[in-house]
């Protein structure tokens, strides 16, 4: 056969025939012009229906486990994995396994440090596009997750599951040191470190350290003299909302702690113990 010389003339969704494809450079037979063509077609047809199924709708992949369904047969193989526990996706830093390759570049970018897509608000950058969704919620006030029990919303789902836990009692973390159970996931967390002793929080100032990231806030304003919480009574500041609390019970002359020795009663726990170590020790 002689040689014919083949480029790509495609448009958006033509495929042209090898008569119209005739360019010296490429060194294709005739017979390998038409399969390469043939292959052409095939792709287009493929690439084709994806774009039919996602514009009527149409899920014609359904998953033999859950009967979920889709409309691209990637989607179903990825979805599958739910169900085999496949996760052929590996980051070469960390060694964390994915079941599919878009989580994994998400992951990636714990080490790398990238943040690609960026608020237009206040310029808060965000790994992924998800999070950026989720916090220009903060500026919009959209809240689209609604509560069945009280009507309370949320602007993020995760949020609504964590609230809807206080209606249903549920507590699904438990300690395996002592089987306390949680609710929240950050609440087993910090109690762990009670077990565990440990404490990742630092002051920058004197080094002293601290199992929860709250009570190193609240630890710094010794440092700094801030008093964020003000009584509106007589506009007296503390550093803490507990000290603030105790204090407001002066003016509203409540005296919640009991002394178990004479009955006489303080509004602070502070005077309490001061008042027993003076009169019954």
């Amino acid at each position: 056969d002689e040689p014919v010389w083949l480029v790509d003339c495609r448009k958006t969704s033509e495929i042209v025939d090898s008569s119209n494809c005739l360019l010296s450079g490429s060194g294709l037979s005739s017979r390998e012009a038409d399969q390469h063509l043939d292959n052409e077609k095939k792709t287009t047809s493929k690439l084709l229906k994806k774009h039919q199924h996602r514009n009527t709708g149409e899920k014609p992949y359904g998953c033999d486990q859950c009967g979920k369904r889709f409309a691209q047969s990637g989607f179903l193989v990825i979805h599958q994995r739910i169900h085999t526990g496949e996760k052929p996706y590996c980051c070469n830093q960390c060694g964390k396994t994915f079941a599919d390759s878009a989580t994994l570049v998400i992951h990636q970018r714990i080490h790398t440090g990238e943040k690609p897509y960026g608020c237009d608000q206040c310029g808060k950058k965000f790994s992924d596009s998800g999070r950026l969704v989720k916090h220009q919620r903060i500026h919009t006030g959209e809240k689209c997750y609604c509560c069945d029990q009280c009507g309370k919303r949320f602007a993020q789902s995760g949020t609504l599951v964590r609230h809807q836990r206080i209606h249903t009692g549920e507590k699904p973390f438990g300690c395996d040191q002592c089987g306390k159970r949680f609710a929240h996931l950050g609440t087993l967390v910090t109690h762990q470190r009670l077990h565990t002793g440990e404490k990742p929080y630092g002051c920058a100032q004197c080094g002293k350290r601290f199992a929860q990231s709250g009570n190193l806030v609240t630890h710094q304003r010794i440092h700094t003299g801030e008093k964020p919480y003000g009584c509106y009574h007589c506009g007296q500041r503390f550093a803490h909302s507990g000290s603030l609390v105790n204090h407001q019970r002066i003016h509203r002359g409540e005296k919640p702690c009991g002394c178990d020795q004479c009955g006489k009663r303080f509004a602070q726990l502070g005077h309490l113990a001061r008042h027993k170590r003076k009169h019954h020790t």
